[in-house]
């Protein structure tokens, strides 16, 4: 199986919009089933969280490369498609 592991913290509203794509994502599309979303939050794992190299959240990490690092511009459309575009890369990898 493929982990992604997004970063979050709890009550931002751009994450909120994260897990809500993301499990529209899964219900729209099987083959993203197979993946394992972990959701790191960023203050319970703070060691974790430091050893990555991101300055926004969500942001998403296959192994150590950076998928996606959500933008303040970013509204739910645009973090759909990229949680969309992340979880793509992975399976074809």
């Amino acid at each position: 199986m493929s982990e992604i592991q997004i970063f979050y913290l709890t009550g931002c509203p751009y994450c909120d919009s994260a897990r809500q794509a993301a499990a529209e994502l899964m219900a729209e599309t099987p083959a993203y089933r197979a993946l394992t979303l972990r959701w790191v939050e960023e203050n319970e794992e703070a060691a974790l969280a430091d050893s990555y190299d991101y300055y926004r959240v969500p942001s998403l990490f296959y192994g150590r490369d950076k998928l996606y690092e959500c933008s303040p511009l970013h509204g739910y459309g645009a973090i759909k498609a990229h949680l969309k575009a992340a979880f793509d890369r992975v399976l074809a990898a």
